[in-house]
């Protein structure tokens, strides 16, 4: 009498490139959209630069405990050309340093559905510029999505309230020409290098930038409260030193025009957030245009057949 034997089970699915890079984007995605919900909680306790300041030096700090514990004394795993480094360089000052200051500013000016709309002009600049620059074309879904997208944070914006001045504006407009010079410097960056390498040296960038308002900070975090200064660390560690790594891993896999396009959602994300945590009730206007955006994001991401 033969025993059958039970079959061997299914090895369990291996995450393929393309899912990884979507999981990264996800997680890049949550964790920016909590930044704005943080930066408004600290915004009125800490000033636009020494908030940038601590949030890049935690970043750092975190980033290089990282680096060192899984590469050891070889921290740069290949060598790289000084043109590599000076892009990082141009990175971390534009977009880790200016950009985090300029956005920090601008949100004390102008209500957050404002900031939101004019901040996520950004990813349609940098389609453009990545078929301009970088060779990535401009398919017509991406174009239309990021079209449709930018009308869906046009329309939640229209149920915010608050103040709205120029200086705000020009401010959140800055930051998001940054955005889009730190995104498109950094593709070409990981061409030759890894996501983590050049986040890490681009914090580390930042942090020197701003260091000359640490008496500033110093001062603040004196008065500061618990509460305030946890949510500075928040940022430093979620949404920079794991966001950041987050986007850099999926940029490297994916087009910089497409990726960017999947930004769209991070007001979405982020009005939602500020209803949960801070009991802010998205109006009718909010629930309208995170739905088009989503939908936006949804054709952007079409891949034409051949």
């Amino acid at each position: 009498m033969t025993q059958t034997l039970p079959a061997p089970a299914a090895a369990p699915p291996r995450l393929t490139e393309n899912r990884k890079a979507a999981i990264a984007v996800a997680v890049t995605v949550v964790l920016w959209s909590s930044a704005f919900v943080a930066i408004r909680d600290v915004g009125h306790t800490l000033s636009a630069a020494p908030l940038a300041l601590i949030r890049l030096a935690v970043a750092s700090v975190a980033l290089t405990a990282i680096v060192v514990a899984t590469r050891g004394r070889r921290v740069i795993p290949q060598p790289l050309s000084r043109r590599t480094y000076g892009l990082i360089a141009a990175c971390g000052v534009l977009w880790l340093a200016i950009y985090t200051v300029a956005l920090n500013a601008g949100e004390q000016h102008v209500d957050a559905g404002t900031a939101a709309l004019l901040v996520n002009v950004a990813p349609l600049l940098i389609a453009f510029g990545a078929g301009l620059f970088l060779g990535e074309g401009f398919p017509r879904a991406l174009i239309a999505g990021s079209l449709v997208a930018l009308s869906g944070v046009a329309v939640l914006s229209l149920g915010s309230t608050g103040d709205r001045d120029w200086l705000g504006i020009g401010l959140c407009l800055l930051a998001a020409v940054l955005y889009t010079a730190g995104a498109l410097i950094q593709k070409v960056v990981l061409r030759v290098t890894d996501g983590l390498t050049t986040t890490w040296l681009a914090c580390l960038v930042g942090t020197a930038v701003l260091l000359p308002w640490t008496p500033q900070l110093v001062s603040e975090l004196a008065g500061a409260s618990a509460g305030a200064i946890l949510a500075a660390v928040y940022l430093g560690l979620f949404p920079t030193a794991i966001g950041f790594t987050t986007w850099s891993y999926a940029l490297k896999r994916m087009d910089a025009g497409r990726l960017s396009a999947t930004t769209y959602i991070v007001p979405t994300v982020s009005v939602l957030m500020s209803w949960a945590l801070l009991s802010e009730v998205p109006t009718v206007f909010g629930f309208i245009g995170g739905a088009i955006s989503l939908v936006g994001v949804a054709i952007s991401r079409r891949r034409r057949r051949g």
